[in-house]
């Protein structure tokens, strides 16, 4: 489905202004978001259509786990209604940070609908990723979203503590992070430790809302099983856990995706983190051989969104090609490869702060180091 582009008017043209030299500072933040600003104009029956639209495949992806005969198929449409969970829960993203569209009422339902099937608690996600990770992207201490250990904060952990440590970042475990970390310890009924030290009452009554329709769900799945002479426990397994654990490891890996790279800094100095301006140099664009850019609704124009959160997802890719034109060299742009991906996972292990690199688990840097230490 595509969105008619707003860069193709003449007066906007007419304003664009001229690429930046590398060699160049940066400007600052504000001056970014003014390139973008003919990009931030939201529609809402646009909107609306796309969240009608994702619940249509859903439902139907959820009818097929029923319905049809062969297990493979069942499984596929399992697999099929976990993606589409995925595009639902982009759409509450954007909801969430008041992107989706012009009116904020109208955001916070739209957002708490298109958060259901991924059980997610729309105040919670609001606090941790609006506030957290967007406030202060990679900055140790502060954003928790696959923040890397030190060495020594990881040869102080226990023993069962390193091996989840070691498989969180093996390239095989980005789901488990997700469901562990993120979703169980953040999102669902959290400690007030857990949720910043603070805990309000719309948090409760959003893990009670996302809790009941989990229990529709499920029980819907029961019900459909019981009544077509199918296994309760088979079914429940396919058309209601497959689909989150696909879910929660596509959410792992786009994450895991967005922030981790060999040329992506972390910080663990206020001061030097501002100073690196992490709008840009904290975030990846990933491209893909086969472009499925619209099929997750262009999550993956991810510099652009931390650039301007307010820029809806229907027009990310205009406003990611146009910050790429206007700052070459300065956005790490990746092409997409599972060999690429699980050298990534071997590199990125742990961070020396000091020297500002990536490490393995034994602290031998993997990237290249940029404040060189004097010899002893």
């Amino acid at each position: 489905m595509s969105h008619p582009s707003d860069t193709d008017t003449p007066a906007f043209a007419a304003t664009q202004p001229q690429p930046l030299s590398p060699q160049a500072p940066l400007p600052h933040r504000k001056v970014i978001r003014s390139w973008l600003v003919p990009l931030v104009e939201r529609t809402t029956a646009y909107a609306v259509l796309l969240l009608c639209v994702d619940y249509v495949l859903l439902g139907t992806a959820l009818a097929a786990t029923v319905f049809l005969k062969p297990l493979w198929l069942k499984l596929l449409s399992g697999l099929l209604a976990g993606f589409v969970v995925g595009r639902l829960f982009i759409i509450g993203h954007d909801a969430c940070h008041q992107s989706l569209t012009p009116r904020r009422g109208l955001n916070r339902w739209l957002g708490r609908i298109a958060f259901l099937p991924s059980l997610t608690a729309y105040s919670l996600w609001d606090m941790g990723h609006n506030t957290v990770h967007h406030g202060f992207t990679n900055l140790k201490g502060v954003d928790f979203v696959w923040a890397p250990l030190t060495q020594a904060e990881y040869q102080a952990l226990s023993p069962g503590r390193r091996f989840m440590e070691r498989l969180y970042r093996s390239g095989w475990g980005p789901g488990l992070y997700y469901m562990i970390e993120i979703w169980w310890k953040k999102m669902m009924f959290p400690s007030q430790a857990s949720s910043g030290g603070t805990h309000r009452p719309i948090f409760t009554r959003d893990c009670l809302l996302v809790t009941g329709f989990a229990a529709l769900w499920l029980g819907g799945i029961v019900w459909a099983a019981l009544a077509t002479g199918q296994s309760p426990w088979l079914l429940g397994l396919i058309g209601f856990v497959l689909p989150l654990l696909f879910w929660f490891t596509m959410m792992g890996f786009v994450i895991y995706g967005h922030h981790t790279h060999v040329r992506v800094q972390w910080h663990d100095d206020r001061a030097a983190w501002q100073r690196a301006q992490p709008f840009v140099s904290t975030t990846v664009h990933l491209t893909f051989p086969v472009k499925i850019g619209a099929l997750m609704h262009h999550i993956m124009e991810h510099t652009a969104h931390h650039v301007d959160m307010s820029i809806p997802l229907y027009k990310l890719k205009s406003a990611q090609a146009m910050l790429e034109h206007l700052l070459p060299e300065r956005i790490i742009i990746q092409r997409f490869s599972w060999g690429w991906y699980f050298d990534t996972a071997r590199a990125c292990k742990l961070y020396d702060f000091t020297r500002q690199c990536w490490t393995d688990f034994a602290g031998r840097a993997t990237s290249e180091p940029r404040v060189v230490l004097a010899a002893a």
